[in-house]
């Protein structure tokens, strides 16, 4: 159960109580937005006394995969995401400027002084009682907020998967590259379904047909790639439904053109045959800005997914939203269990952040804590918070997660694909990409009045 409020260093009661289980990016910058709004938070961290595979210290933010926080840049969407983050008084933001290295147009920290200086900030604010505990169960309380990570404590992953039924919960991320839609060859592409056409008369998927010199081509692309290392409670995620590609082809050249590519029930209307081997694109998103490439999970480094996939027919000049992956994570069907303020629907009152909600990375992860924790301080006080402006890149994150198909919903960064369109666009990508984020911080300004505590 919550106990009653806890004392500030002022010694006057600081009510309500929030709870918050994790003390990754995403639990601290909930606890710490929630806290900046007068709200009493009990954060709880089962490090160092019980640790994840993943972790060395007992540091909050521990980033254990990179210490680049990718672009700074606001040509690019998560360089929007920060800029938001920083007018929105995170304090991951606040660590990661303190914590910055030269990393040209990246934003890359110490990540021992990034841990630090967060760990330090939480440790010392006066509405953050912080409990090094482990919690197995999701806690009693009217608010509360799940931010415990891709790692889990297994018996907490259990009660929350019976809390959303054992089809929502998932312990794996096996994701296929998405591209931008305006970034394939026009004309290459045939739409259609296997066997019989789509509902719109034209089929569901864009089809890019490949012959057999393609595919040879294609698949001595794929045995000559490098991959990216895995860490050992990673190894166990590898099971026949999400194989990367790369290793599928390994077992044998036509592995590819019997599993993924099979071009089974398929006719190509140039040539009126069925190809060698197809590779299909499906809608990620509503507008059809988004395409995934199906069935293309791969541990293959960013530069060479980059150059294996643009040697198909039609990708050569694809633009990629978000590239494969394939490691150990726990996400929610967001799109099912999600309500549009983070909250369980089957459980009201529990709010998800991080990358158990349903995005991916280190930026995404904080960004989504501080809007639970925004929303969550708002529900404490038996109020609601106005959501992001919809051309906000906080918005976009929030739309993936309430929009998505939830029949293949998977985690994913942040990109210009989940923004609304201009009315009128520039026609170079990277000045489109800026007068989009010149839009959004437009638009976050008079959201930021409403929603920023008084000083």
């Amino acid at each position: 159960m919550i106990r009653p409020p806890m004392q500030s260093h002022a010694g006057s009661a600081t009510p309500p109580c929030l709870v918050v289980v994790g003390a990754g990016l995403a639990g601290c910058e909930a606890a710490w937005q929630a806290a900046r709004r007068g709200i009493g938070v009990r954060l709880y961290e089962m490090r160092p006394l019980s640790r994840s595979p993943a972790h060395t210290s007992g540091d909050f933010a521990e980033l254990v995969c990179s210490n680049s926080l990718r672009s700074a840049q606001l040509t690019n969407a998560v360089g929007l995401l920060k800029e938001e983050m920083r007018r929105c008084g995170s304090l991951v933001m606040q660590a990661a400027d303190a914590a910055a290295v030269p990393a040209g147009s990246a934003l890359a920290v110490d990540r021992v002084a990034f841990a630090r200086h967060v760990t330090q900030a939480i440790s010392a604010h006066p509405n953050i009682e912080v409990r090094r505990e482990r919690i197995a169960k999701v806690p009693d309380g009217p608010q509360v907020v799940l931010a415990s990570g891709p790692l889990t404590d297994p018996e907490l992953a259990s009660e929350l998967r019976a809390l959303v039924g054992e089809d929502s919960l998932y312990f794996y991320d096996a994701i296929s590259p998405i591209v931008y839609a305006d970034s394939l060859e026009p004309g290459v592409a045939f739409r259609a379904s296997r066997w019989e056409r789509g509902d719109d008369g034209e089929g569901d998927y864009l089809n890019l047909a490949l012959d057999r010199d393609g595919y040879e081509a294609f698949v001595d692309a794929l045995l000559g790639a490098e991959s990216v290392p895995l860490h050992e409670f990673e190894k166990a995620a590898y099971f026949e439904g999400c194989l990367p590609i790369e290793e599928m082809a390994r077992r044998g050249r036509e592995t590819l053109a019997h599993g993924p590519m099979k071009p089974v029930g398929l006719e190509d209307p140039r040539t009126g045959k069925r190809p060698h081997a197809v590779l299909q694109l499906r809608h990620e998103d509503r507008r059809g800005a988004l395409y995934n490439l199906v069935g293309f999970q791969t541990k293959m480094r960013v530069s060479d997914q980059q150059r294996v996939f643009r040697s198909l027919p039609g990708l050569g000049q694809a633009v990629f939203a978000r590239y494969g992956s394939v490691h150990r994570n726990t996400f929610l069907n967001a799109p099912r269990q999600l309500t549009a303020t983070l909250e369980l629907r089957a459980r009201p009152g529990v709010f998800v952040a991080g990358q158990m909600a349903g995005v991916e990375g280190y930026v995404e992860s904080a960004a989504l804590g501080g809007l639970a924790g925004l929303f969550a301080a708002a529900a404490a006080r038996g109020e609601s918070a106005p959501p992001p402006p919809a051309s906000t890149a906080h918005a976009a994150l929030l739309r993936h997660l309430g929009e998505a198909d939830p029949e293949h919903f998977q985690p994913m960064n942040v990109n210009w694909g989940l923004f609304p369109a201009l009315e009128q666009a520039p026609r170079k990508r990277p000045l489109r990409n800026l007068a989009l984020a010149a839009r959004a911080l437009a638009d976050l300004a008079p959201w930021l009045a409403r929603t920023e505590p008084a000083s």
